[in-house]
C-alpha cells in the first residue's frame, strides 16, 4: 500500500505492507535508528514515539494506521543543531545510564509536556508508566522531567 504521513516535519511517501510495524519503517526504511526495540510487545517503552502529540509504542503501530498522521521521533527533537531541553536535562540530571530506555523516556516526557507544563509527580509517573528503566531508581528521570517542565514554563 502507498502510505503518506509526516515524520519529523518531513512528508513521507512510501510503499509498504499494511501490517509493517512503525518501528520497522522508522529503523529500516527511513534509517531513523534512535527509536529502540526492546520487548516487541509494548511493555518496555524503548520504542516510544509521538503520533499526533501522543506517546505510542511504535512496535504496536501498523502502517495501515499511519495515513495522514504526524510522527515525531527522537531525531526530530533536534532544532538547528541544538538538542531539546528535555534531552539537556536528562543529561544534566544523569538520567541516562545504559541509555537503552532513554529515547522512549524522553519521548514520553515530550508527550506529557505537550499536555501540561505543570505536571504533578503523579502525572509524571503515569506518563512514564509505559517505560521501563532497568538501570535506575527513576529519581534522576523524575528530576529531569520536573526541571524540563520548569524551564519550558520559564521558572528557571
Amino acid at each position: 500500500m502507498e502510505l503518506n504521513f509526516i515524520v519529523n516535519e518531513n512528508k513521507i511517501k512510501i510503499n509498504v505492507n499494511p501490517d509493517k510495524r512503525l518501528i520497522d519503517i522508522l529503523r529500516k526504511d527511513l534509517q531513523l535508528t534512535g527509536t529502540k526495540e526492546g520487548c516487541a510487545e509494548g511493555e518496555c517503552g524503548a520504542c516510544t514515539v509521538i503520533i499526533n502529540k501522543k506517546a505510542v509504542h511504535s512496535c504496536l503501530v501498523h502502517a495501515i494506521t499511519l495515513e495522514g498522521k504526524n510522527v515525531l521521533t527522537i531525531e526530530g527533537l533536534e532544532k538547528n543543531g541544538e538538542i531539546d531541553i528535555i534531552q539537556k536535562y536528562f543529561l544534566e540530571e544523569v538520567a541516562v545510564q545504559c541509555g537503552y530506555c532513554t529515547t522512549g523516556m524522553i519521548m514520553s516526557t515530550k508527550a506529557l509536556l505537550y499536555k501540561t507544563l505543570t505536571p504533578t509527580e503523579e502525572d509524571i509517573k503515569i506518563a512514564l508508566s509505559g517505560n521501563i528503566c532497568r538501570c535506575s531508581g527513576y529519581v534522576q528521570i523524575l528530576s529531569a522531567v520536573k526541571k524540563s517542565a520548569e524551564k519550558m514554563r520559564g521558572d528557571s
